[in-house]
């Protein structure tokens, strides 16, 4: 009897677990734009267009999606859980389609503003592959709905994968102090390597639910290793991608297309 009150609540232990995982995702996500969008458009200092406005809203609705959606499996409403995962599928769409038009938008923009082509279209990569790599991980993820352990994790991953943009306002905020009407983008963008710091900073929640899993399980689970894995590569493939010929081509027909 004690060994299956321990394993019971091992269980619940872990679904909680991802509660709170769920719960600091949704910290950074809203927390990381507070300084240059949430504090600054209800008093109207905030400079962006609609999509922007758009963007805003569907990327801060998916943490919190995530977030309940973790509570509910916690707490064993599994059916509202599946009703739910609907309009999760629906959200993740518009967050790759909404995600990929407002980078590409931007650098039309920067571009139209005479700033240098190579290092706006170079920049592109970031949102970019940050989004297609939330869509591969949603995907999965749904692919391997029936399968909690698995399917779990690949939704902490996707979250993740999208979490650097917030944390680079952070970094942000502490460089230059903020300010009304101040927010990334406005000014020349950044060298694509001073985005690796943020996306470390953030992948420290994957190495946590690895140490967690250690902890529980005796190993992280393969998911974990492989995410991360894929993670920290495109972190750091970004550099040598941003400046090659082969990107800055496909980037411009991307800006090219979006003219028409």
């Amino acid at each position: 009897m004690v060994a299956v009150a321990t394993a019971g609540e091992a269980r619940t232990s872990a679904r909680f677990f991802y509660v709170w995982m769920a719960g600091l995702c949704a910290l950074i996500a809203i927390g990381g734009f507070a300084g240059t969008y949430w504090l600054q458009w209800p008093v109207g200092t905030f400079v962006g267009s609609r999509l922007l406005h758009m963007h805003a809203v569907v990327f801060t609705a998916w943490p919190l999606l995530f977030l309940s959606q973790t509570w509910l499996q916690a707490n064993g409403r599994l059916d509202h859980h599946r009703a739910w995962g609907l309009a999760g599928i629906a959200l993740a769409t518009a967050m790759f389609l909404l995600g990929g038009a407002t980078a590409i938008g931007g650098a039309a923009h920067d571009l139209a503003e005479g700033r240098p082509p190579a290092k706006v279209l170079g920049f592109l990569v970031i949102p970019l592959s940050a989004i297609t790599m939330f869509a591969g991980f949603f995907a999965a993820a749904v692919a391997f709905r029936g399968r909690t352990e698995i399917h779990r994790r690949l939704m902490l991953l996707a979250t993740t994968a999208v979490l650097p943009a917030a944390m680079a306002r952070v970094f942000f905020l502490v460089n230059t102090g903020g300010g009304p009407g101040l927010r990334p983008g406005l000014g020349m963008p950044l060298p694509v390597e001073r985005t690796i710091a943020p996306g470390l900073v953030v992948y420290l929640i994957i190495v946590a639910a690895m140490i967690y899993d250690w902890r529980t399980r005796g190993r992280p689970h393969p998911a974990y290793l492989i995410g991360l894995t894929l993670l920290v590569a495109m972190l750091f493939l970004r550099v040598p991608l941003s400046t090659s010929p082969q990107w800055l081509a496909f980037a411009d027909g991307l800006v090219t297309m979006s003219r028409y």
